[in-house]
Order: C-alpha cells, then structure tokens, then sequence
C-alpha cells in the first residue's frame, strides 16, 4: 500500500450530550448518531533493500540528482521510493514491473508495436534516467522514464485495472511481473508524489537491475563508500 508522509487521519467525534438532558426514549433509527471513527495508525515506512538504500546514498551525497525529485525502482523488491530534491524520502510504494527479467531493452523496441513485442522483450532496463513528462498514445500524459524504448511510469491503465491491482496489493513479489516494460506505481504515489516534483523540471529514475551487478549499471558507486542512510522518511 502506498504511503505519503507525514499521513493524516481525520477524527470524526459525535456531538457531546447536554449534562442538564432528561432521560429520553430509545432512539430512533433516524435519530441515531453515527459512531466516532477510530483514528488511522500511519503504517511504517517501506524498508529499503541493501541495494536501494546504497544507491540513495550515493546520490544524496553526491548530489548525482541535481536538485531535483528522484525515485528510485527496486525491481528485485517490487518497490518504489520517491525522494525530493534535497534528498527527504517522501512516499514509497508497491510497484509493477516488466514481465521478464533482464536489464536491457531490445534494440527498436520503441519502434513496435504492443502486440508485436514477445514476452522475452517485456524487460523493464535498469539505470539511470532523466524523467520528463509527455503525451503516450491516446494522449495520455506519464512520465517517460526511456522514451526511446517506451518505458514511462504512470498509474495502472484503466483496461488493466482489475487484474493489476490486485497484483499491486498482493505480498508476493513474482505477480507483480507483468507490464511490457513500463512501471506502474500507486495513484496516490504518481498523483500526490511524483506529479508536483517532477512537473517543471523533471527529475531523475534510478531502476535497479535483476541481473547486472549494480556497479555495472552505476559506475561512480565503484567510488562511494559512503554509509547509507536510516530508511526513514522525513517527518
């Protein structure tokens, strides 16, 4: 389940009795009031895997995210993780990956169409990326993570709502394999998140790799001994 921090619960109280009140009848069913709601406990932060809190650390250092949002996707955990530009952690989530596993687009994947693409191409490429947003077909807009092998991050697509939400909410990691290359996050996660700190400028997507080791896909952590940081969001 997505979480965007700091959370809010709203606390619905029903209306104090009046002290001086006589005994009153038993209410009736239009009379009766509705029961306070109990108040919502803020679930835990996503935990950041080894590999995901190592390349956190290496950019909030650095700054290889230049001032801007990034994410990044941990594709061996299923999960995304948005952080702002000064490196606060901001909103973490479940995610849908490529169907196959793989770190490389096939060349001219970009140029076929969906139903030409073969279910050992639907790999979702590792490394790092410039993000911006644009129009897909039917002129949606999402965020093109590669526009040149079609890989973008936006929500679930409404003709797969169903069956990729239920593989969204799912704790089994394997389901969420399913895409032809794109990542889909939460609505809140896209809309509440990633929406108003990539809008101007963009911002950076670091997908981590299935397969590669990560120094092959992030060359300059060969040169980072830094201590990852507590994966802790800010408050």
């Amino acid at each position: 389940m997505i979480r965007i921090l700091p959370a809010l619960a709203l606390l619905t109280m029903p209306p104090a009795a009046h002290a001086a009140t006589p005994a009153k009848a038993p209410a009736t069913k239009s009379a009766r009031k509705p029961a306070a709601l109990a108040k919502a406990t803020p679930e835990p932060p996503r935990d950041l895997s080894a590999a995901a809190a190592r390349v956190s650390a290496w950019v909030n250092a650095t700054g290889d995210n230049r001032g801007l949002a990034y994410v990044i996707v941990d594709k061996p955990s299923a999960a995304v993780f948005l952080f702002d530009g000064t490196g606060a952690r901001i909103a973490d989530g479940p995610a849908l990956v490529g169907l196959a596993l793989g770190d490389e687009a096939t060349p001219g994947i970009g140029a076929k169409s969906l139903e030409k693409i073969g279910p050992a191409e639907k790999t979702t490429p590792a490394g790092r990326y410039y993000a911006r947003f644009g129009k897909a077909a039917g002129r949606v807009k999402v965020l093109w993570v590669d526009y040149a092998t079609s890989v973008a991050l936006h929500t679930i697509p409404p003709a797969t709502m169903a069956d990729r939400r239920k593989r969204m909410l799912s704790p089994e990691i394997d389901d969420n394999r399913v895409t032809y290359g794109c990542i889909n996050v939460p609505k809140a996660f896209y809309q509440t998140g990633v929406v108003p700190r990539f809008a101007k400028k963009g911002g950076y997507v670091y997908v981590l790799p299935d397969e590669k080791p990560l120094e092959d896909v992030f060359p300059l952590l060969r040169a980072f001994h830094g201590v990852p940081p507590a994966a802790t969001p800010a408050r």
